[in-house]
């Protein structure tokens, strides 16, 4: 019988279900957690970024009426 292996990956999250050999102690689980709120953090900083520059460059001129 051939088995092909499937991925596996680390789990930060703790379930009884993942192999011990995946399983995360609660300290890098607790930098694992902290570090992808940074990754998304700075994701949404460069989203509201783009979407400023965006805004400013669509943004239609307006003419003063004063003479």
């Amino acid at each position: 019988m051939n088995e092909t292996p499937t991925p596996q990956q680390l789990s930060l999250l703790p379930s009884p279900d993942v192999p011990v050999r995946f399983r995360l102690d609660a300290e890098t689980r607790r930098r694992g957690i902290a570090h992808i709120a940074e990754i998304r953090q700075v994701l949404a900083e460069r989203q509201a970024a783009k979407s400023q520059v965006h805004e400013l460059a669509t943004r239609r001129p307006v003419r003063s009426t004063a003479a």
